[in-house]
């Protein structure tokens, strides 16, 4: 058994035709870019003083969180990373981010905090 595919309900049956019943975890549906509520801001906490511009919001698939991670860092020529539903990348590029988002289909963005 994978780590994320655990029995639900019952732990042991006698029965040989017995099926168990698994509890999977679902794939979140990603939301269309004009429906997408992101929020730009830049942080520097717990980041040895650096800056990073943060874009927190997004709500869907890992794989598509990774792909507009990939096009922001390609973009700005900087290092990032992308989990949970939040974007960081190296650097301040609020406004460049704020641009590409737009004209790539992105509607509710707010640019917050710096």
């Amino acid at each position: 058994m994978s780590k994320n595919k655990k029995p639900e309900g019952i732990v042991y049956s006698t029965n040989a035709a017995f099926k168990y019943q698994y509890n999977l975890p679902q794939e979140a549906t990603t939301l269309p870019p004009q429906q997408q509520p992101l929020r730009i801001s830049l942080d520097h906490k717990h980041r040895g003083g650096k800056q990073v511009t943060l874009i927190t919001g997004f709500i869907g698939c890992n794989d598509d969180l990774q792909e507009l991670e990939r096009l922001l860092k390609s973009t700005c020529g900087t290092g990032g990373s992308a989990k949970d539903g939040e974007i960081i990348v190296q650097g301040d590029f609020k406004d460049k981010i704020f641009d590409l988002l737009k004209r790539t289909g992105y509607n509710q963005i707010k640019k917050s905090g710096g």
